[in-house]
């Protein structure tokens, strides 16, 4: 069960996911997001990050950036992953090869069609918001069970502490998204909220494991 904690904005917040256990972090390059980040506060994170845990994913959040900016982005800081939120085409997934997460909003499933376009080894399941995600609103689980049915999917849309159990229990997704679920503000993470959401998490997918 991979646990992401999206949205990091400071380095001491990163080393506090790291430290509650999380597998990757999500760092935002999207200019409109309220947790966006400069190539130089991202640097700082980064840093901070690979110091703690050199093997700790790191993931770039991007919305319909040029492939030369996602890739430059990637390069310069050596991350792992390009999550993509926007309407980037089957195409542009392809050339990230398995560097590429394709964000996929979903509500209802005729959407879940789109599934087979991208050919990525892991996609993102979000709820339609027009920030793009992070908006703290909760999905619809069945769709996303679906979802998971049928490929590696990360759940995010919602999450909190109080209902990522829930979540996995519903969906048994690859993975598990959070931003806005443990914050005190947008980009400010409650490294308390960050330490309870990783324990349910790998809680309930302890439990799963056993019933299966």
């Amino acid at each position: 069960m991979i646990v992401k904690i999206c949205g990091i904005t400071r380095p001491e917040d990163a080393v506090a996911a790291i430290r509650a256990g999380a597998d990757w972090l999500g760092l935002n390059f999207w200019p409109t997001s309220k947790r966006y980040l400069t190539l130089a506060q991202a640097s700082d994170v980064v840093h901070a990050a690979r110091q703690e845990r050199r093997e700790v994913g790191l993931v770039g959040v991007f919305v319909d950036q040029p492939l030369g900016e996602v890739t430059g982005v990637l390069s310069a800081l050596e991350l792992d992953r390009a999550q993509l939120h926007g309407d980037e085409p089957p195409d542009f997934v392809r050339r990230l090869g398995d560097r590429a997460i394709k964000a996929l909003p979903m509500a209802e499933p005729a959407q879940l069609d789109e599934l087979a376009e991208y050919d990525c080894p892991v996609v993102l399941v979000d709820t339609p918001s027009p920030g793009r995600g992070g908006s703290g609103i909760v999905g619809d689980w069945t769709v996303a069970q679906a979802a998971a049915a049928q490929r590696r999917v990360i759940l995010a849309g919602g999450l909190t502490p109080d209902n990522v159990a829930d979540a996995i229990r519903s969906v048994q997704p690859y993975g598990v998204d959070v931003a806005s679920g443990v914050e005190s503000a947008p980009g400010v993470k409650d490294h308390e909220l960050v330490v309870r959401f990783v324990a349910e998490a790998r809680a309930a997918a302890a439990r799963l494991a056993v019933l299966s």
